[in-house]
């Protein structure tokens, strides 16, 4: 598969000492890659780099060309949906008026609602909270319009953080099989954050493991589970 998002020497911070020392990574067209380490290693970090929410230096190409300094925005409408921890739902909007959101600065209305639809049909459950308040959802039911309303942008990459993060066994699984079906029925890549390594490690085809702001190890997903280190420190076993 093609590249789609590559980094090189990627720094970046938040003012003070650099929390990113110099990381490169890649996505291919199509594919997950995973990154995965410790509180405070970064994760979060490189997504907020990469769709331009930090300042940072370093080389950024998606699709093959640089986006390295470009505004959050300009990011977003090349291809580039970023699905934050926290989710970032508003909570005293409905279902469709954050589903909406998503699509405010698209004008082909006829692919908005098919692209609603499909959204629905991915999560089932928001078409049943359709006129509901988001802040009244469960943690599942949120993290599912945060995906969904990423999708209205019509993304080629989702850079998705903790989408795991604090859910109940059962929508856990839902969000993770809706994710695989989207890779594999819509060709969308992910660059996934996610502190379960082995729900993101059978997701992903690539991950890249780190530590202090750096790449300490990366290669395909099968490789890494494998890996003894990674199995004790991540897998538990």
């Amino acid at each position: 598969m093609a590249t789609l998002l590559e980094a090189r020497a990627l720094t970046a911070g938040y003012g003070g000492p650099p929390v990113l020392h110099g990381v490169a990574l890649a996505v291919e067209e199509g594919g997950v890659t995973a990154l995965l380490g410790a509180n405070g290693a970064g994760k979060t970090t490189i997504l907020r780099a990469l769709c331009g929410m930090i300042a940072a230096s370093g080389e950024v190409r998606f699709a093959g060309e640089r986006i390295d300094g470009l505004p959050t925005e300009a990011i977003a409408r090349r291809g580039i949906a970023h699905v934050p921890d926290g989710r970032g739902t508003f909570a005293e909007l409905t279902v469709e008026e954050n589903l909406r959101l998503g699509a405010i600065t698209r004008r082909d209305r006829a692919a908005v609602a098919a692209d609603l639809e499909g959204a629905l049909t991915l999560f089932p459950r928001l078409r049943e909270r359709w006129r509901q308040q988001a802040g009244t959802l469960s943690g599942g039911e949120q993290q599912m319009l945060a995906i969904a309303r990423a999708l209205l942008l019509r993304p080629r990459l989702l850079l998705l953080d903790e989408p795991s993060f604090g859910l109940a066994p059962l929508a856990v699984r839902e969000v993770f099989g809706a994710l695989a079906r989207l890779r594999a029925e819509a060709g969308v890549a992910m660059l996934l954050v996610e502190q379960n390594a082995a729900l993101a490690l059978d997701l992903a085809d690539r991950a890249c493991l780190l530590e202090t702001g750096r790449v300490v190890l990366q290669g395909e997903a099968a490789a890494l589970r494998r890996d003894a280190a990674v199995r004790r420190a991540y897998l538990g076993r």
